[in-house]
């Protein structure tokens, strides 16, 4: 009988990553909610100290796979070492982040085990009368959210995007159990040589990892205009996104998309700048920690949802909003 939430945790370079953190938390939830277990599955190679971290972030049970095979990601190892553990603990949900890994690593083990897998998620909740995991999840172009379900197979299976579900808070004194299996890999299950490993310094942060965002939309006028919304995030020490409008007219690039289609964040503080506030961008920013909107139109929908709201010309309050953090930083500086 199939029992318990299984979450992927995500490593990279032995770093957990932040999405699996986030899982354990909605799977806590969802485990409460069925009267059944969080375990926490981390694979890779020296990583054996980490899975203690996941203790302390909800998990019951951690299953360690430490080999160097799993050093770094490749499809078949990562594959079958997932599908032996699916087979022998035999869990009622697997979930994994929406990541590059988890978005190659899921659909493959879905083939595998014969189960349906909801990609992209960005709400999952256990329906009270049948039990099975209600999966919701942006269709037709981010227009209509569709609620998925996986009546007949085991495991229920979802990918998540990351920022969407909120982590536990750190808890040292929380106590669980850690299994290590041991998975016997054969020279053929590596069937993609690394030859050489290349990482892209970029000093830019993810838009979901950013405590502050200064978000533009159409309102901003035209791809130059950015530059204004640039400099405020810098004396922040944020990040630019925008909405979808501005992504499709090309004015900014896709990972800066905030929105059902787009990425979803929680930054301290969101600027909301020449955004009109379509459902489709709030359900990507609504949980946000403070929401600021610059708007000249008193009606817009993001007004409904900020916490503090403008309304007036934005190209005249943003720079006046500029030299007010220049002035306040440079008395900071005299003191």
């Amino acid at each position: 009988m199939s029992k318990d939430i299984f979450v992927f945790i995500e490593q990279r370079d032995g770093e957990l990553q932040k999405v699996g953190i986030e899982l354990l938390g909605k799977a806590r939830e969802l485990a409460d909610a069925l009267g059944q277990k969080v375990v926490a599955i981390l694979l890779g190679s020296n990583i054996k100290s980490k899975a203690e971290v996941l203790i302390h972030y909800g998990a019951n049970k951690v299953i360690l796979v430490d080999n160097k095979i799993l050093e770094e990601y490749v499809t078949e190892p990562y594959t079958k070492a997932i599908y032996e553990i699916v087979k022998k603990y035999e869990p009622e949900i697997v979930l994994y982040g929406a990541s590059s890994i988890g978005r190659d690593l899921a659909p493959r083990l879905a083939s595998r085990i014969h189960t349906g897998l909801t990609a992209d998620c960005t709400a999952l909740e256990i329906d009270e009368k049948t039990k099975n995991l209600l999966m919701t999840r942006p269709a037709f172009g981010g227009n209509l959210m569709a609620t998925i379900v996986c009546e007949d197979y085991r495991p229920q299976m979802a990918t998540v995007r990351p920022g969407v579900m909120k982590a536990l808070n750190n808890n040292p004194n929380a106590q669980g159990e850690i299994i290590e299996e041991n998975i016997e890999f054969k020279d053929t299950d590596m069937n993609v040589v690394i030859k050489e490993i290349k990482k892209e310094n970029n000093k830019k942060r993810e838009i979901t990892e950013a405590p502050i965002l200064v978000s533009g939309g159409r309102g901003v006028g035209s791809p130059a205009k950015f530059s204004m919304l640039q400099e405020l995030a810098d004396l922040l020490n944020g990040e630019v996104s925008a909405s979808r409008a501005v992504v499709d007219a090309g004015w900014m690039p896709k990972d800066k998309q905030v929105g059902q289609t787009g990425k979803t964040v929680r930054p301290d503080v969101y600027f909301a700048i020449g955004i009109s506030g379509a459902i489709q961008h709030l359900a990507g920013m609504e949980e946000s920690g403070m929401i600021i909107a610059i708007n000249k139109d008193e009606g817009a929908g993001i007004f409904d949802v900020a916490d503090l709201g403008i309304v007036g010309d934005l190209h005249v309050i943003v720079p006046k909003v500029i030299e007010l953090i220049k002035k306040v930083k440079e008395q900071k500086e005299i003191k």
